[in-house]
């Protein structure tokens, strides 16, 4: 079933020529004498970006002139025709000229129209465009619709998304793929040997949570995803400043990147054995809030060391990673908006990434950028180990001022042992600017590289 979006033929579209500085006087030649004059007057030159809607004699519209990047453009944007679903008029249409990857230009065409709409409705109309030759719709459906979803529950507030509203959006995930499902909650967590997650969420009104949701053959490759699931991050009682938490909803984001991967992977059915684990909390102040200075005990039996309680999500992500670990899995990937030090480093479009398997960080690496979604190997630097010591407890759970992304991946590091590969990916799950393809909002990083590595990898 193909996306709303999307059409698999209509004789009425209208066509987009795409074409580049260069291209565009060729195709401008070949257009009517009524469009070419109209290109003209509107001075149009096929920058990248810009569009031009074409009339014809009549004064309707004969079809839209589209710029892309130069071929040799050292930033070209691949997504960059999605810019066009929110700036067309209602209708359908038709890419005239070859696009220079087709897939990923209808790709950006169906997630460039993305709002979010929860609270606000806006005036909405349909853009369509015909499928072109070649490309999978309903594969680029089911990724545009796990994208949609954890966008979704990226932008909905903390008073509408808590560690429950987490639980909910697996628990209806799994019922839709007749998944495996089940969540530890409060107290249970100390009972079944989750300490960690619990000492970060018991100041909350919601109880804290482990979520847990399985998928396919035993006998499968075993897959697991473990996403940080913090609704809201006030800092604890090391509380952030105010404009600090105003986009801490976004906290969770990567529970919706492992949700997100998770619905990509059951749609097509790959030939794996999937886990998620999603350790839901909300990191908030009250009586009985962990404090700076805690040792508190974790499932790995590693003591750990209080020195910020705003570096929580490695405290949640370690309960959850030693327990994937306990499978022996061929693959975990973790999923975490875990440290500004990462957008220093990198900047927001541009999410580190630690493993120390060779093989893996290659096809990650040239996966991201493949499908446009792009990431950078940081290093898992050992020697940086000691910049986790405690004078108390086997470690500390921050690293000092400087190297804080590698010091937060080398924490996580210490409870992956057992797992024939695991990577880390600390990422940001937000657009702060609207680029074509990607509005401004929640964004979903990393997961659609992830499930074009996994079909490579394991095929369907």
């Amino acid at each position: 079933m193909l996306h709303p979006l999307l059409a698999a033929s209509d004789s009425a579209s209208l066509p987009i020529w795409l074409a580049d500085e260069k291209t565009w006087p060729e195709i401008a030649g070949k257009l009517p004498a009524q469009a070419q004059a109209f290109a003209k007057a509107q001075t149009f030159e096929a920058k990248a970006g810009t569009h031009c809607l074409l009339p014809d004699g009549d004064g309707n519209l004969l079809g839209v002139a589209f710029g892309l990047d130069a071929p040799d453009a050292k930033r070209a944007d691949p997504f960059l025709p999605g810019k066009l679903s929110s700036l067309l008029p209602e209708g359908t249409y038709r890419f005239e000229t070859t696009a220079p990857d087709p897939t990923l230009a209808t790709l950006a065409w169906v997630l460039g129209a993305y709002s979010f709409d929860r609270y606000r409705k806006r005036s909405g109309k349909t853009v369509r465009l015909v499928l072109p030759a070649g490309v999978d719709g309903e594969d680029v459906t089911r990724i545009a619709e796990a994208v949609a979803a954890s966008r979704d529950l990226v932008n909905t507030p903390t008073s509408d998304l808590g560690p429950d509203g987490i639980e909910a959006a697996a628990r209806k995930l799994a019922d839709r793929h007749g998944a495996a499902f089940r969540s530890i909650v409060g107290d249970d967590l100390l009972a079944q040997n989750f300490p960690m997650i619990h000492a970060v969420g018991r100041a909350s009104a919601t109880p804290p949570r482990l979520i847990d949701l399985t998928w396919g053959r035993a006998d499968a490759p075993r897959v697991t995803l473990v996403g940080k699931g913090v609704a809201f991050d006030t800092g604890g009682l090391d509380i952030k400043p105010a404009a600090s938490m105003l986009m801490m909803r976004k906290d969770m984001g990567g529970s919706a990147a492992a949700l997100a991967l998770a619905d990509m992977i059951m749609g097509a059915k790959l030939p794996v054995r999937l886990r998620v684990l999603i350790p839901a909390v909300e990191n908030s102040i009250s009586a009985n809030a962990f404090r700076p200075g805690d040792i508190l005990h974790s499932r790995k039996g590693l003591t750990v060391e209080i020195g910020n309680t705003d570096a929580e999500g490695r405290l949640i992500l370690a309960d959850a990673l030693a327990l994937a670990d306990e499978e022996n899995p061929d693959l975990v990937v973790d999923f975490a908006t875990l440290t500004g030090a990462a957008r220093v480093a990198l900047g927001p479009e541009l999410p580190p990434f630690y493993t120390e398997d060779e093989t893996l960080a290659a096809e990650i690496a040239r996966e991201g950028l493949a499908v446009n979604d792009p990431v950078w190997r940081l290093p898992l630097w050992h020697p940086y180990q000691s910049l986790l010591d405690s004078k108390y407890a086997d470690v500390n759970n921050t690293g000092g001022p400087m190297a804080g992304s590698v010091t937060a991946a080398l924490f996580l590091s210490r409870f992956v042992s057992a797992a024939r590969a695991w990577v880390h990916f600390d990422i940001f799950a937000w657009n702060s600017a609207t680029r074509p393809g990607r509005p401004e909002g929640g964004e979903v990083q990393a997961a659609r590289l992830m499930y074009s590595l996994l079909k490579k990898r394991y095929g369907s």
